[in-house]
């Protein structure tokens, strides 16, 4: 028999992220990266009760503005994983508004800013 000491684990540290997660799976990154924004609706205030503790405290978060999965992991201290699922699942739910990161610009070409330095070379030395 092994003792605490050498990896024995209580039953609901295993099972409990399953359970908040309801058995959901893990959304499509491009949908809800670690960088998305998320923010509750403006008709947040009229929740189901019947949304669980760790929802609530989710839509609680995202009720003062806009966060991001990252951000709101941090305040919740529990897994990313977990967070995502859930979040996905309030989204889906229409109590949570999702606003997807910023799309990168696209680079500057070289030659224009090679001509653009030129200009300003020439103009004032």
């Amino acid at each position: 028999m092994t003792g605490p000491d050498e990896g024995e684990f209580e039953a609901g540290e295993l099972v409990r992220p399953y359970v908040v997660t309801k058995g959901r799976g893990l959304p499509d990154d491009s949908k809800l990266s670690l960088i998305t924004l998320v923010t509750a609706t403006a008709d947040h205030q009229q929740r189901p009760t019947r949304l669980s503790p760790e929802e609530q405290r989710l839509l609680d978060l995202a009720a003062v503005g806009y966060l991001s999965v990252a951000e709101i992991a941090g305040h919740t201290q529990l897994p990313l994983g977990v967070v995502r699922i859930v979040l996905s699942a309030l989204i889906e739910g229409g109590y949570l508004i999702a606003r997807p990161p910023v799309e990168r610009a696209a680079l500057a070409d070289q030659q224009i800013l090679q001509e653009v330095l030129n200009g300003l070379r020439s103009r004032f030395g």
